[in-house]
């Protein structure tokens, strides 16, 4: 049993979607581990040292979809070793990570809800000025067929994504400035979480408060608002600056 999995490889769909690590020693000589491929990059950071929580079997390859090994022999003129664990260990390391496409898929939609948040948080309705719902960006996502790319990070992508998406929605990029003054009683426990919603411009004490100007993105006004007026009971003066 692999520490930290009980996965094994048996069915032919098992050997389809499986992440892999290959190494090619020589031309006509490669071989293969299937992997958890978040955890081989991990093993290959050095944040993890355990090469058993890296594997989804424990098996050396010579092509892992079609389920074929090596001899031992051919380990050891390969590695020098039959030891699977040490093999695996240098594969991981030397070797290419060829992502499953279940895998990509599932990274394309984690980076997809990534955009969508930043759309969320930095963008307003034009028209309105008001916050835009999740569910109005992802109905957009789907009108405009917003295309993921997996080579680019999701802050690289998102201006392409408005552009797209301003065809379809009164999208506006913008931020807010506001003047905060805390009652000090609630200041010490609320400060560090106000602080989390944007840029802080000035911070000083002032007799028994803090007053706080912060800059906020436009789609989080709201929701700052609330949230401020719930950490301080109500007792928080908020102004916009215009």
């Amino acid at each position: 049993m692999t520490k930290g999995y009980s996965y094994n490889l048996k069915s032919e769909r098992d050997f389809e979607s499986v992440n892999v690590a290959r190494y090619v020693k020589e031309r006509a000589k490669h071989f293969e581990v299937a992997i958890d491929p978040d955890a081989a990059a991990a093993f290959r950071e050095g944040k993890i040292t355990d090469v058993r929580e890296v594997l989804k079997s424990e098996d050396i390859f010579k092509d892992t979809k079609k389920g074929i090994r090596p001899s031992e022999k051919e380990l050891i003129e390969a590695f020098g070793t039959s030891d699977h664990l040490k093999i695996a260990e240098i594969i991981i390391t030397k070797g290419l990570i060829q992502y499953s496409e279940k895998y990509r898929e599932e990274q394309r939609e984690k980076k997809r809800r990534r955009i969508m948040e930043l759309v969320r948080v930095n963008c307003i309705d034009s028209q309105t000025g008001h916050p835009l719902p999740i569910q109005r960006i992802e109905n957009a996502f789907k009108e405009a067929r917003i295309a993921i790319k997996d080579g680019k990070t999701a802050e690289d992508q998102l201006q392409d994504v408005l552009k797209e998406l301003r065809k379809i929605l009164p999208l506006k990029m913008d931020t807010k400035k506001y003047d905060l003054s805390i009652p000090i009683k609630f200041a010490s426990y609320s400060r560090n979480i106000i602080k989390q919603y944007g840029n802080v411009l000035q911070e000083k004490w002032e007799g028994d408060s803090l007053s706080l100007r912060i800059e906020v993105p436009a789609g989080l006004s709201e929701e700052f608002f609330d949230k401020v007026n719930a950490l301080t009971h109500g007792e928080a003066q908020i102004n916009e600056i215009r």
